[in-house]
């Protein structure tokens, strides 16, 4: 024979905690995401960084090698200090959020300048070498 249990002071309980409980487990998600969105970034300004670092160190333009992979937003330095290139890249985080504060990441990467002929030769140097091999 089952007896049957009448709801009494448990009545309503489930819904009590649910109202407690939801908007903590929201905000952790949020969290969660944007702190899985800023580990995204900061990869991606270390990329960046890191690509401009060797190109300004070959004699390149890292500038435009900075800006065509670095993620929207970013702001970039690169400071050249006798033989070391050093590259940083800065960018905003976008929170979920649209009250919330901005996070910024930062990084930096240093490169040594690869000994060579200088990267870009005088025009005349230029137009002699492609004229005595023809």
């Amino acid at each position: 024979m089952r007896r049957c249990r009448w709801a009494g002071r448990d009545r309503g309980s489930f819904t009590a905690e649910l109202a407690a409980g939801l908007p903590a487990l929201l905000l952790l998600l949020f969290v969660g995401l944007t702190a899985v969105d800023a580990v995204g970034t900061k990869g991606a300004c270390l990329h960046a960084a890191r690509e401009g670092a060797i190109a300004a160190s070959r004699g390149a333009d890292g500038w435009a090698v900075v800006r065509a992979v670095a993620p929207p937003g970013a702001e970039v330095s690169i400071d050249k200090d006798g033989q070391l290139v050093r590259v940083t890249v800065r960018a905003p985080v976008r929170a979920l959020g649209a009250r919330m504060p901005r996070l910024m990441v930062t990084a930096t990467t240093v490169a040594v300048v690869e000994p060579g002929p200088d990267p870009f030769p005088p025009a005349e140097a230029v137009v002699g070498a492609a004229g005595a091999g023809g």
